[in-house]
């Protein structure tokens, strides 16, 4: 009953012209507030998904890697356990080092040199961000290079066109030298008497570059893994860390549990998530805070809340008397108040998300809001609306609206019972 006297309220035409623009400033207000909440969030979830989708092509679903040092060993036979856990797509064992490449006697960079295997490209999507050449690894023997975009430009060569090899020097664990003891040095060994004899040179044909994004385009090279094994000295079955796939997304919890207690502590189990980590906690906290900012327009059309109502307590002063003396009590008459502010609210939030799905609408469609610069990926912001948020943003503008209503619909359930004055 007090939703239908509410709504009468809100309909119905004040004596002072003043409360019905005070009002209707309060659902602008919310509606606005509404659609930069959405939008904002809309398009953080676009980023998000964005950044994911590039990260994925990279970052594999589970990955193994050593707890402490720089190489595990994987027997046969653990692998083939770990490719029979239910689940489990497809396994792709890695050598990995920091390596410099160098073009002639030219130009040269810093490089993370990654060989990987026949599998790779089953847990893995770096082949489907190629820009130039092929997606061709080659053999122990003769070895091909896939590399970044960023790499290919500072290095000063066009994968598809290059008529010479590329030379990569990688630091190789050495046994004693002459009797002469070794010292351990990031994971590889260093003779003090001869350096030189601590680093070990290979060539690499280009055959193609890929772009993904700026923290892979301009780090990593691609190439057969048993080449790395061999410039870097490591036993057969001794791997940087092994790539796994799943087949069902959603079971990386059970699957890496069930991993990590067939491979034991010295081995460490990580999510896609876990490997970024950082970057995934960095977002949410952007989001976060973003939301937190903007939910101040809500806060504001609170304020413009409180005093509509407040006015119309007092245009309503007789009203209030009349249904006192028909029964009403406080707790009631507060109720009403309270339904008024509310309602309020709803239809300022109901505004704001039809207009919000149709600017999110229109931003897929025509893309209005184009990203400035060409160095991207896309050149528009990309929204991806999501139910959560919608459920988030109308729960907070109820419970604004409900707190900036608390005053003026106790101090309705206050007014005192005098129909004569």
């Amino acid at each position: 009953m007090y939703f239908k006297f509410a709504w009468r309220y809100f309909k119905a035409k004040k004596s002072t012209n003043a409360i019905n623009i005070i009002a209707w400033i309060s659902v602008l207000a919310i509606a606005v507030g509404t659609v930069a909440l959405i939008l904002v969030l809309s398009v953080f979830n676009g980023f998000e998904g964005l950044v994911k989708s590039l990260y994925s092509s990279f970052y594999t679903d589970l990955k193994i890697s050593p707890e402490r040092g720089k190489t595990i060993f994987l027997t046969q036979a653990q692998i083939d356990q770990i490719r029979k856990i239910p689940g489990v797509k497809s396994v792709s064992l890695i050598a990995e080092e920091k390596a410099l490449m160098q073009n002639g006697d030219q130009q040269s960079a810093i490089v993370f040199l990654k060989g990987v295997d026949a599998h790779y490209t089953e847990v893995a999507g770096v082949q489907d961000k190629m820009v130039r050449g092929n997606f061709d690894l080659g053999t122990a023997e003769a070895p091909r290079a896939v590399m970044g975009v960023a790499i290919e430009s500072a290095i000063g060569v066009q994968s598809d066109r290059s008529l010479f090899p590329l030379t990569v020097y990688l630091p190789k664990r050495l046994n004693r030298l002459n009797g002469e003891q070794s010292q351990s040095v990031s994971g590889s060994s260093v003779s003090p008497g001869n350096p030189e004899e601590s680093l070990s040179g290979g060539n690499l044909v280009p055959s193609g570059s890929f772009a993904i994004q700026q923290d892979f385009d301009n780090k990593y090279v691609l190439t057969n893994i048993d080449f790395v094994k061999a410039q870097l000295g490591l036993a057969a079955n001794e791997f940087s860390g092994a790539e796994i796939s799943l087949s069902v997304p959603g079971q990386e919890d059970e699957i890496q549990k069930s991993i990590q207690q067939k491979l034991g502590k010295n081995y460490l189990v990580q999510t896609r998530y876990e490997q970024n980590k950082s970057l995934y906690s960095v977002m949410q906290l952007e989001k976060w805070a973003i939301y937190a900012i903007l939910s101040l327009i809500l806060v504001v059309a609170a304020f413009n809340m409180i005093g509509a109502l407040t006015m119309l307590v007092l245009e309503k002063n007789k009203d209030i008397q009349v249904l006192q003396a028909m029964g009403a009590n406080r707790k009631w008459i507060r109720k009403v108040f309270l339904s008024e502010g509310l309602l309020l609210a709803l239809v300022g939030s109901g505004i704001g998300i039809l207009l919000a799905l149709l600017l999110a609408w229109m931003q897929v469609k025509y893309k209005l809001i184009p990203l400035e610069g060409s160095s991207f990926v896309i050149d528009y912001y990309p929204v991806k609306l999501s139910a959560p948020d919608f459920l988030l943003v109308l729960v907070t503008v109820i419970v604004i609206a409900l707190v900036a209503s608390w005053y003026p619909a106790n101090k309705a359930a206050k007014q005192p019972f005098e129909l004569r004055n």
